[in-house]
C-alpha cells in the first residue's frame, strides 16, 4: 500500500484525490467506496508510512473526542453554570463515527472492532475547592443529558482511589480533589483503523502513496484542480488533475488550502496541541491499575502546564511526549521528566 510500488504518472486524472494518509482520509475513502464506488481515488502522504504522524496512536489521546472527560468542552460561565452544549454534540459526532465502524465491519470492510477499538473508563480529576465545584456543577449539567446518564461523580479520596490508585498514591489526603468517571469510555487506536481502511479501499482500486508532498493545489478553467506533487526522496516533481481534493494534512493543511484561493479560509488558524503519554515498563501488574483514561483541569492559580492528558504518575513508568520534551525536561536532558510535574 506504500508508494515503493509506484510512481505518480504525470497528469494522470482521478476523481478524487485525498492529502494526508491519516483517519481523515481514511474514511473518506471507505465513504466513496460505498457511496461513489467507481470513482477514482488518490491519496498522497508526505511521510514514509500511512497513519504516521496525528492518527498514530502514540499522537493522539485515543478517547474519541467523546467529550466524556475532556474538560475544555464544558466551559463554566461567570456564575459557575457549566454549559453542556458542545459535550453533547460532540458525543453525539462520536456516536456516528462508531454507528458507521460498525457498518464497515458488518460489510466487511474492516477487521473486527478489537482491532481498534477497546472499553476503557474515563475519567476526569480536579484538585482546589474551586475545581470540586466546577466538576460538582459540570456533572449535574451532564447527567441530565441521555448520551451522559452513566456518569459517575465521586469527591471521596477512597473512591478516588479506587478509580484511579496511581493519581491518588502519595497524595494529601486533606487535599480536595473530586472527579467524574464513565465506564462507557473508549480508547480508539486510530492509527490501526487508518491502515484497516486504508488496506480495504486499496483491494477496491484506491492508490495510496507514501513519501509524495503536496506543493500546489490550485484550481483550473474547466473546474478541476492541479494538485503538485513532489518526490520527498528524489525531489521530482508531478502534476494529477482530480475533480475534488480533500486537505487532511494535519499542520500542513493550512498553508496548502491557503493557496488554493478558496474564500471559505479566510479567517482559519491553527495552533498547536501537546500532550503526555505513560508507557508501562513494569510488567502486567503495575499496567493493570492504569486502565482508565484521565484528564485534569489545570488549577488557574498555578503555572502553565503543557501535559493535558495522562493515565498515571510513577517513577516505574516512562513518558513519551508527541510533542517535544515534558515542561520539567531540561532543553539538554533525553531523559522525559516524572509525570507529577503536571498533576
Amino acid at each position: 500500500m506504500t508508494s515503493d510500488r509506484g510512481a505518480v504518472p504525470d497528469s494522470s486524472n482521478p476523481d478524487v484525490v485525498l492529502v494526508g494518509g491519516g483517519i481523515m482520509s481514511a474514511t473518506l475513502a471507505s465513504l466513496f467506496g460505498i457511496v461513489a464506488p467507481d470513482w477514482s481515488v488518490t491519496v498522497f502522504e508526505a511521510g514514509p508510512a500511512l497513519a504516521g504522524e496525528s492518527s498514530d496512536a502514540w499522537n493522539n489521546a485515543g478517547t474519541g473526542h467523546s467529550a466524556l472527560c475532556e474538560l475544555n468542552y464544558t466551559p463554566a460561565g461567570p456564575d459557575g453554570r457549566v454549559d453542556a452544549t458542545k459535550a453533547v454534540s460532540i458525543n453525539e459526532q462520536f456516536q456516528v463515527s462508531r454507528q458507521f465502524w460498525s457498518h464497515l465491519v458488518r460489510g466487511g470492510m474492516t477487521g473486527s472492532p478489537r482491532d481498534f477499538i477497546s472499553p476503557v473508563p474515563h475519567v476526569s480529576f480536579v484538585t482546589g475547592d474551586e475545581g470540586r465545584r466546577y466538576m460538582r456543577a459540570r456533572y449535574d449539567a451532564l447527567k441530565a443529558q441521555p448520551l451522559f446518564a452513566e456518569l459517575e461523580h465521586a469527591e471521596d479520596p477512597a473512591v478516588l482511589e479506587q478509580w484511579i490508585p496511581l493519581v491518588m498514591a502519595g497524595r494529601d489526603p486533606q487535599q480536595a480533589v473530586a472527579a467524574t468517571r464513565s465506564i462507557a469510555g473508549t480508547d480508539v487506536n486510530f492509527g490501526a483503523l487508518t491502515k484497516l481502511l486504508l488496506a480495504d479501499a486499496e483491494t477496491r482500486g484506491v492508490a495510496a502513496h507514501t513519501h509524495q508532498r503536496v506543493r500546489d493545489i490550485e484550481r483550473e478553467t474547466d473546474g478541476r484542480w492541479k494538485v503538485t506533487v513532489e518526490d520527498t526522496r528524489s525531489g521530482e516533481p508531478r502534476t494529477v488533475r482530480a475533480k475534488f481534493v480533500f486537505v487532511g494534512a494535519g499542520g500542513g493543511a493550512l498553508p496548502l488550502l491557503q493557496r488554493t484561493g478558496i474564500p471559505e479560509i479566510a479567517g482559519f488558524g491553527g495552533f498547536p496541541v501537546s500532550g503526555m503519554f505513560l508507557r508501562s515498563t513494569a510488567g502486567p501488574s503495575w499496567s493493570a491499575s492504569t486502565r482508565p483514561r484521565s484528564t485534569a483541569r489545570r488549577p488557574s492559580a498555578r503555572r502553565r502546564c503543557r501535559c493535558r492528558t495522562w493515565t498515571c504518575g510513577s517513577s516505574t513508568a516512562s513518558t513519551r511526549c508527541c510533542s517535544g520534551p515534558t515542561p520539567a525536561s531540561p532543553p539538554s536532558s533525553s531523559r522525559p521528566a516524572r509525570s507529577s510535574t503536571c498533576r
